[in-house]
């Protein structure tokens, strides 16, 4: 028989498309023809195959070759369907049984030597096949683990060509020569994509609940800066933080991570197959279970943080803190164009990007933290005129974040500057983050509990039409909040934005539904406007 055919996976954004590889060998001059919608990195997987496979000890075939991906008509790139090819080829020339490869998706990157390779985004090429009704998968051997994330099925891991045709042929498996000790895996290489990491600010790492280094008992003070943190962590809802330099915005954003819950499996397998196409997965840590962090400089482009780049686009910031924080230090500084954009998917929940190679989807459900300074100099404030700037450059620079942008943001808290007797006070150290953990987490499961039956698991993701029609607030507490809308000092999206908050401030009380004092907690967080027993700074939870 002179045809095989084997599958793999073309990842269009975090969705896979499975693909049938087929190879045909006919009579005629030797060539090596790859069709079916091809990029160039996948066009060069025709020298990889064939030295991959004369190096492991099997005989290429001098015939005429021809190997097609279909379906034709959806964009394939990568190089990891080196593996479904060699496999197609050798079936294609008897060497293994045609019809044990029928059912097998193959993924992985051939080395010159035989060796294979990982590639990015094992995970939803694998949650891919799952949902297509395959059971059966083989995959790079240190991308094992990640792949038998997905249950049901049986993931093969290999660590070389000539492994895979011992398997598939029924003969007995060689053993590859150990690296040496003390010596990188040279597969790992290329796993991540380089110039990523930890320093970047587009990592998981900083999520580490055990992470001794970012406790919120460090902070000074900031009560009710401190309260609003908490409120956004319990309900999922968006931060702004206003104030001076060195008043302890950063070191609260950098603390919220920490006192999210732990991610649910779905949320785990949603967020590890976005990092995971990304290249960014940290080591030896194939599931991310905590919540991710993503803070990019100021100098961001609007397709580093929504998504983007050549061919087809690859997820931006937004995406990589899906289920976790967006923070954005020094707001004014980026971009007007690119702050603009993330009007989108603070709505939906998602990211649409349409380039000439296609269309991809990302999920974009993330926590967004602004951090600005009052004005250029950064001391301008109502308590004191120490600031120099004259009041046309304080309106021009507070007008770089736009109203609409503003808008989508629940809680907006002005961040004081830390007094002598604060910072003197060696004794008076705030809650931990593991007290304040404990609290969210107990808020959180009362509104999932409410919002069992529903597709929704936080108070920020319900919709104003659910609040208004199923969940109320006791009667007359919303007076308030109706008057302001009156008045135009709120919006009908801000006062949807206050009901929610005033639900995860009852949540975290435990009442059953807001009163009027957890209405006018959230409407002085939405405004900044001090109203009756909420004026001091200390705003108890």
């Amino acid at each position: 028989m002179a045809f095989a055919r084997t599958c793999s996976v073309a990842l269009v954004g975090v969705e896979g498309v499975v693909v049938e590889v087929q190879a045909d060998l006919e009579p005629g001059v030797a060539a090596f023809t790859l069709v079916g919608l091809p990029d160039k990195s996948l066009t060069e997987s025709k020298d990889r195959v064939r030295a991959a496979v004369v190096n492991s000890g099997a005989a290429w075939p001098q015939k005429k070759l021809t190997v097609g991906l279909s379906p034709a008509s959806v964009p394939k790139s990568g190089s990891g369907f080196d593996l479904a090819v060699a496999a197609a080829v050798l079936g294609a020339a008897e060497r293994v049984d045609p019809r044990v490869l029928a059912d097998i998706v193959m993924i992985g990157e051939l080395g010159l030597d035989g060796r294979v390779r990982p590639v990015r985004g094992i995970l939803p090429a694998v949650l891919a096949a799952a949902e297509s009704g395959y059971e059966q998968v083989v995959v790079p051997e240190c991308a094992a683990a990640e792949a038998s994330l997905v249950p049901g099925v049986s993931v093969l891991g290999v660590r070389s060509l000539r492994q895979l045709i011992a398997v598939l042929a029924d003969e007995p498996v060689p053993d590859e020569e150990p690296d040496e000790l003390g010596r990188p895996d040279p597969l790992l290489a290329g796993l991540r994509v380089p110039g990523t990491g930890a320093a970047t600010g587009m990592h998981s790492a900083g999520a580490a609940h055990h992470d001794p280094g970012h406790d919120l008992a460090d902070v000074v003070g900031q009560d009710a800066a401190r309260t609003a943190v908490e409120i956004s962590a319990a309900g999922g809802h968006h931060l702004f933080l206003e104030g001076p330099p060195g008043a302890g915005k950063t070191m609260l954003a950098e603390r919220m991570p920490a006192i999210l819950p732990r991610l649910s499996r779905q949320d785990s397998l949603e967020v590890t197959a976005v990092h995971s196409v990304a290249g960014l997965l940290p080591p030896g840590k194939p599931l991310i279970d905590v919540a991710p962090y993503c803070a990019p400089h100021h100098s961001a482009t609007m397709q580093a943080l929504v998504g983007g780049g050549p061919n087809m686009a690859r997820p931006g910031a937004v995406s990589l803190s899906h289920r976790g924080i967006l923070f954005l230090d020094e707001t004014p500084e980026f971009s007007g164009q690119a702050l603009d954009a993330l009007r989108q998917p603070l709505e939906s929940g998602y990211v649409v990007i349409a380039r000439s190679a296609g269309v991809v989807r990302f999920p974009a459900r993330f926590q967004m933290v602004l951090a600005a300074n009052p004005c250029p100099c950064g001391r301008f404030s109502q308590k004191d005129d120490f600031c120099d700037c004259p009041p046309m450059a304080i309106r021009r620079y507070q007008a770089r974040v736009s109203g609409p942008l503003l808008d989508r943001v629940d809680l907006r808290v002005t961040v004081d500057r830390v007094t002598r007797e604060e910072l003197g006070a060696y004794g008076a150290r705030g809650e931990s983050t593991a007290t304040v953990a404990d609290r969210v987490r107990a808020a959180r499961e009362r509104a999932a509990a409410r919002l069992a039956d529903t597709p929704w698991h936080t108070n920020s993701e319900v919709p104003g039409r659910e609040l208004r029609s199923r969940w109320h607030a006791v009667r007359g507490a919303m007076d308030e909040a109706e008057r302001s809308l009156e008045r135009g000092a709120l919006t009908a999206r801000g006062i949807d934005r206050v009901l929610r908050v005033a639900w995860t401030v009852a949540d975290l009380k435990g009442h059953d539904r807001p009163d009027e004092t957890d209405v006018l907690l959230a409407l002085q967080l939405r405004t900044g406007v001090a109203r009756g027993a909420l004026s001091s700074t200390r705003v108890p939870v």
